[in-house]
């Protein structure tokens, strides 16, 4: 059974998450403040690496040794939307390709494809040693500028073209993916930006409540 779309765009903080963002989870658990550092990278004083590189910092020095292991315990208890699991099912099983796009830390992305069954997911990259131990470095690996061209790269991938394409997200830097896809939906958006720029919003506590908009509504038996 297969539905008019192909393929769905998830950002993850915020849409998937109950959390501005998983960078701000890991300050949270490490008790740390990043405000400083994250006004200077919204005023234009530091580029999005060296915000990355100091957001590192603060986990740093609140554990020297911090690694891997650490932050995966620490995403195993982040706080997500309830539904996803049926959501991501109900899709597959209309034969659409669900992936992740995200300027949130790729670990916590993985493991949401692998708890939830996503196909694919591209977030920020955390540098480590061969042990697993953060080396302070971070790697940016979508580009919060232009999130579109990951959509774009999707939609080739997945030999698909823009109209059967769905993107979800709820800020404004998810503007550059609606605009690449045939049907945007601004899920719990927080700002007027990203509501007015998509096909559809959705206001809930439950991202099942997408699926009204995306499947193929019943036949009924005769």
């Amino acid at each position: 059974m297969t539905g008019k779309y192909d393929l769905v765009c998830f950002d993850m903080d915020g849409v998937l998450t109950k959390l501005r963002s998983s960078w701000c989870w890991i300050h949270t658990c490490f008790g740390v403040d990043n405000e400083k550092s994250y006004r200077a990278f919204v005023n234009g004083e530091i580029d999005e690496p060296e915000f990355m590189r100091r957001d590192i910092g603060l986990w740093k020095t609140a554990k020297p040794d911090v690694n891997t292991k650490d932050l995966v315990r620490f995403f195993q208890d982040m706080p997500l939307i309830d539904g996803i699991q049926e959501t991501v099912a109900a899709l597959r099983d209309n034969g659409m390709c669900c992936v992740i796009i995200s300027g949130g830390i790729d670990i916590a992305a993985e493991m949401l494809v692998n708890e939830f069954g996503f196909d694919s997911c591209i977030a920020d990259h955390l540098e480590t040693e061969p042990d697993g131990t953060l080396t302070g470095e971070g790697r940016v690996v979508v580009d919060l500028r232009d999130k579109g061209v990951y959509v774009r790269q999707y939609i080739e991938r997945n030999h698909t073209a823009k109209e059967r394409t769905v993107s979800i997200g709820n800020s404004f830097t998810d503007i550059p993916m609606f605009k690449q896809s045939g049907v945007s939906i601004a899920f719990n958006p927080t700002d007027k930006y990203t509501e007015e720029a998509a096909t559809y919003t959705v206001k809930s506590e439950n991202i099942a409540d997408i699926l009204d908009l995306l499947l193929p509504e019943e036949t009924p038996a005769h």
